[in-house]
């Protein structure tokens, strides 16, 4: 099961998205020595560098030494600094680039980088192939995407899209997409029939523009109305509500940004109110200040429990996951206490080897600073609360898992409702050359006490999954019959059934449990719809305001 926001510019074939990778670094020392040359050429030549086994020159070295140089400036303003090289150089620069910053450069097979005439080849073989103890790739995160798509989302450059959000159980016949959610005041949460928004979550698409979207062969046809290319586009869907409705929903495609905050609702039940919060991404664009202003919120409203849902926040600024976790424990848990420790590999010591400063705890942000909110005031925070229950998914990931793992580690109660989280305690920094952006993993994080080794995610302990981290609370199946923030909603539900009474309610059977086996076969992907990659979206974004 893939769940996806439209409004993002990266596509893929959907039986290719398991098989991507991530990439990333910069940075300078190693081994070897290289004078390079005044040109360039192709590929492999005399101009090229010479490759000594186990010997690295200088990632700075290759830098910008680009087969096919860019000119002119990116979106942001920047000049290009591309010079003439050739592939050779750039897979040179990939090699030293590793060494100096990949968490596990000694697992990694030296391979000479002239025998490849493929950036990309090259790149994803300089990895570790370890596993977990539950069979998983120990790297699983290793990726690569053109530095505009890169840049249009590091800026959340609004798309054109509806503000809806789909699960994937199928993208080739017989397709099986169903609403996630629909982001507030766009095109997919307008009301406008039988007084319904446009996309109900759990409502299933039967057609689209008059062509039938379970088993139709037009592929381009669904796409083109799916991930509209601009504003101001109209396309009908026909829709199958939970409660078995049909109805035909016209909508007009917007250029839209994702809303991080998607909902903010305070429960009242007899011993006290309850605070919710659908949070979706960490991201730059808005994430700070609007979980800023739901926090106050709640605060306002004297909440005496938390309840946080992160069940497809795949992660983002580590920064605002760090000020959250300070509005949720407040200054007597998190007062000189480490958020996250960055643990690089090896040959790194005590210095960062992407930024070359040294590698600093990063604390428990008690101010905010200034990505969307005014740098420096401080943050509310919920005094009444001394505990949260995080609803959570295999989508809950890197910056979402932080949440958690910091927490922890100052010995906050978190209870984990929904199913197994992601596993991903790694982070990258982004790195550009020559027109591809490389995510390598380069970090892990650890918590106040030093504890970081989750890669097969946070666990309910009620799970019969038998890795990963056990945390108090309850396995559920997510739940699309109900809309979310709704009481009767089934991870909700169980989270306020576990606060009332200590103990795991009878296990909730959803929609999911029949239609998850329709993903588990091989696809047809010649008619296989596009999905959007989120890449940036999954990360533990390392940036502060001034970094950007």
């Amino acid at each position: 099961m893939i769940g996806f926001s439209f409004g993002r510019s990266l596509v893929l074939a959907a039986a290719t998205i398991a098989l991507a990778a991530c990439s990333g670094g910069g940075g300078s020392g190693g081994g070897g020595t290289f004078n390079p040359p005044t040109g360039g050429g192709g590929g492999t030549g005399s101009t090229d560098p010479n490759y000594t086994p186990g010997v690295f020159a200088a990632a700075s070295t290759f830098k910008d030494r680009c087969a096919v140089p860019r000119t002119g400036v990116d979106i942001e303003g920047n000049a290009f600094p591309d010079r003439s090289g050739s592939t050779a150089f750039e897979n040179f620069w990939l090699r030293s680039w590793t060494e100096e910053t990949y968490l596990w450069n000694d697992e990694v097979t030296d391979r000479d980088p002239r025998d490849f005439n493929d950036r990309i080849e090259y790149f994803n073989l300089l990895r570790t192939t370890a596993v977990t103890a539950s069979g998983e790739d120990k790297d699983d995160f290793h990726f690569s995407q053109s530095t505009e798509e890169f840049l249009e989302q590091r800026n959340s450059a609004p798309t054109a899209s509806y503000g809806v959000s789909f699960v994937n159980f199928s993208s080739s016949p017989p397709r099986d997409f169903r609403v996630r959610y629909a982001d507030p005041d766009t095109p997919a949460s307008e009301v406008v029939v039988s007084g319904k928004p446009n996309f109900l979550r759990g409502s299933r698409i039967i057609e689209v523009d008059n062509v039938d979207f379970i088993n139709g062969n037009d592929v381009d046809a669904l796409n083109d109305a799916l991930f509209p290319a601009t504003a101001g586009e109209v396309h009908t869907f026909l829709m199958r509500d939970p409660d078995g409705e049909e109805r035909l929903v016209t909508l007009t495609s917007a250029d839209l940004s994702r809303d991080p905050v998607n909902r903010v609702e305070v429960i009242d039940t007899p011993t006290g109110p309850v605070g919710y919060v659908l949070f979706n991404t960490f991201s730059p664009f808005a994430s700070e200040i609007e979980i800023i202003e739901a926090v106050e919120q709640l605060s306002n409203a004297n909440v005496t429990d938390l309840v946080l849902d992160l069940r497809y926040n795949g992660g983002g600024l580590l920064a605002v996951a760090s000020q959250l976790s300070y509005m949720i424990a407040g200054p007597s848990f998190t007062s000189g206490r480490t958020f996250e420790q960055l643990r690089f590999n090896a040959d790194a010591g005590n210095f960062n080897p992407v930024t070359g400063e040294r590698n600093d705890p990063i604390p428990f942000y008690n101010t905010a600073l200034g990505f969307t909110a005014t740098s420096g005031v401080a943050l509310p925070t919920l005094p009444d609360v001394q505990r949260v229950f995080i609803l959570s998914t295999e989508g809950t990931c890197s910056a979402s898992e932080a949440v958690i793992n910091g927490l922890r580690g100052v010995d906050f109660e978190v209870i984990l409702i929904g199913d197994t989280t992601c596993g991903k305690p790694f982070g990258f920094y982004p790195q550009d050359n020559c027109g591809i952006t490389y995510y390598t993993i380069q970090f892990q994080g650890t918590n106040d006490k030093g504890f970081g080794d989750y890669a097969d995610g946070f666990v309910p302990l009620d799970s019969n999954f038998e890795f990963g981290v056990k945390l108090p609370g309850c396995q559920v199946e997510d739940d699309f019959d109900n809309e979310l923030g709704d009481p009767a909603e089934a991870l909700l539900s169980t989270a306020l059934t576990y606060r009332a009474t200590g103990a795991c309610p009878v296990p909730f059977q959803s929609v999911a449990t029949t239609t998850t086996q329709v993903s588990k076969r091989v696809e047809d992907e010649s008619l296989a719809l596009r999905l959007p990659a989120d890449i940036a979206g999954t990360n533990r974004d390392m940036r502060l305001p001034n970094d950007q």
